[in-house]
């Protein structure tokens, strides 16, 4: 895996438990598709501003700090004053999706693992 997301950091906040982490990534993937629908650069910014700090918060609890740092980033942009260009709040946004897609697939990779790690212990 590229390390998306750290797994050191995202089995420390989940105390070790991987069923746990599971779940984890599993919230974090809603937060994804339900913040993700906010980042519009041709909305109001203090709106993608508010999505942008939701998955800040989101990346940081599975470990994923290269995700919460542009986050962080576009938060800043979009609560700037005098409010960001169009031309700048696109490339903020893009900067999250282009970090967005492979947190993605990694905490879907990490799921699966996961995932078999608890049904391997169950048996």
């Amino acid at each position: 895996m590229s390390e998306w997301i750290n797994r050191q950091a995202l089995l420390a906040n989940t105390g070790g438990d991987r069923e746990l982490a599971a779940e984890v990534l599993e919230i974090f993937r809603t937060q994804v598709e339900t913040w993700g629908r906010m980042l519009d650069p041709k909305d109001e910014p203090a709106r993608w501003a508010d999505a942008a700090h939701t998955l800040k918060g989101a990346a940081l609890g599975i470990g994923a700090s290269r995700l919460a740092e542009v986050c962080k980033i576009a938060e800043t942009t979009g609560r700037s004053d005098p409010p960001p260009s169009l031309t700048m709040a696109a490339v903020r946004i893009n900067d999250i999706r282009d970090c967005l897609l492979p947190t993605m697939d990694e905490a879907g990779q990490l799921q699966h693992e996961f995932a078999q790690f608890s049904e391997f212990r169950a048996s």
